[in-house]
């Protein structure tokens, strides 16, 4: 929720660049496999809750599921990366429903919205999305789990360099 705060003040164009260059480092980061040491692992318990709630913040603040962050992350902390995207993909309804309760409440004043929003939440959009995403979340799955980990890192690296892409591009022409 905290992210949505946030967001809802800044400009559209500040969120894309900000986005933009918070994905293309985690790409980066992923595509460059660098090996972690083998002593780390997941921190103590208050350590992942600061952790988390980065995480949280700041995939609410891009309007993002969390996958870039998190995956990478524990990755680093020498969590297998099939179980890292699986644990990813469970975190993505709870970010996504503190996310959306925070851009319902960041918008409710905001004018010249769209018909069907709800504050900054469009819900025909967020509708749609969802079903998509439940629809193609065990194809998804299946994908993660018939690719070696060399590969799957790269497509993810590729899928995040593109959101990257895009996200620039919007930031700069907007």
């Amino acid at each position: 929720m905290l992210g949505a705060q946030i967001a809802g003040r800044l400009p559209t164009r500040w969120i894309a660049l900000f986005f933009a260059l918070f994905v293309g480092g985690s790409a980066v980061q992923m595509l460059l496999d660098r090996k972690p040491q083998p002593h780390r692992e997941l921190p103590g318990k208050a350590a992942m809750f600061g952790v988390g709630t980065g995480i949280g913040a700041v995939s609410s603040f891009v309007g993002a599921g969390g996958g870039f962050l998190s995956v990478p992350f524990m990755v680093w902390c020498n969590v297998r990366m099939h179980s890292a995207v699986a644990t990813s993909a469970a975190l993505g309804f709870p970010i996504a429903l503190a996310g959306t309760i925070g851009y319902v409440i960041a918008g409710l004043r905001a004018t010249d919205l769209p018909p069907g929003a709800i504050g900054y939440i469009h819900v025909p959009a967020l509708v749609a999305v969802a079903l998509a995403s439940v629809l193609t979340a065990p194809l998804g799955a299946r994908a993660a789990h018939a690719l070696d980990v060399g590969r799957l890192k790269r497509v993810f690296a590729l899928l995040l360099f593109a959101l990257a892409g895009y996200m620039l591009y919007k930031g700069l022409t907007r």
